[in-house]
């Protein structure tokens, strides 16, 4: 888990993770500065997957069967807090910072996915108000990046912008496939803007995936 109290972020805290496709989970590269690492180790998981709770923010987290997770996360400048909940929803490990920005460029807005089931593959796309389509094939563009592609479940894939592009965008998401036919998920996407301001927003839509290659446009708004 980050170290609580008052902590100094890095300017290299990295938006985005060196994958190779087929990529397998959101993990911790090498060379992720302290100041960008949620780890450590639940001591029983339970019967469900773990949760990462972030500012609010609930996403699965992938463990190892030694109970171990380990996860890169740029945080906003100000006050953070970061929970694990087990299987079962119990809260196990909670910490609470303030983070000094110290160079590090700030998620002024951040769109996160994250479902339900194991073994299957969403993508996060959005379209910015430039023209430009952030997706697994060309996660960087101008206003921002998404971070890493996990085809394995539960994600989270997380598009990240420290300087949004005002006007609209467009969420979408898409049912690449899984291990088995018709496996219904449940798709999560959490819009948050000016997170760790007073000015935070936050939304939030569940969207029933029900079969590969399905398509849906989860969520149009317009920043800021």
């Amino acid at each position: 888990m980050p170290l609580g109290g008052w902590r100094t972020g890095s300017a290299d805290a990295p938006y985005t993770q060196e994958v190779n496709y087929p990529a397998s989970r959101a993990g911790m590269p090498a060379g992720t500065p302290d100041a960008a690492q949620i780890r450590g180790r639940i001591a029983r998981q339970g019967k469900g997957p773990a949760t990462l709770v972030v500012n609010g923010n609930a996403m699965p987290l992938e463990v190892d069967e030694q109970g171990r997770y380990g996860r890169a996360y740029s945080f906003a400048t100000g006050s953070n807090s970061v929970e694990i909940r087990d299987g079962e929803g119990r809260s196990v490990q909670r910490t609470q910072f303030y983070q000094t920005a110290a160079g590090q460029p700030q998620a002024r807005l951040r769109v996160v996915l994250s479902w339900d089931t194991d073994g299957t593959d969403l993508d996060l796309h959005v379209l910015t108000p430039d023209g430009e389509h952030a997706w697994y094939g060309n996660r960087v563009v101008r206003s921002g990046a998404i971070d890493v592609d996990v085809t394995t479940g539960y994600g989270p894939e997380i598009f990240a912008s420290p300087s949004p592009s005002k006007g609209p965008y467009l969420v979408y998401v898409n049912y690449y496939g899984s291990g088995r036919s018709h496996l219904l998920t449940t798709a999560r996407v959490s819009v948050i803007s000016n997170e760790g301001t007073p000015d935070e927003r936050r939304q939030e839509f569940d969207v029933p995936m029900r079969a590969a290659g399905e398509l849906t446009l989860v969520r149009q708004f317009v920043y800021p």
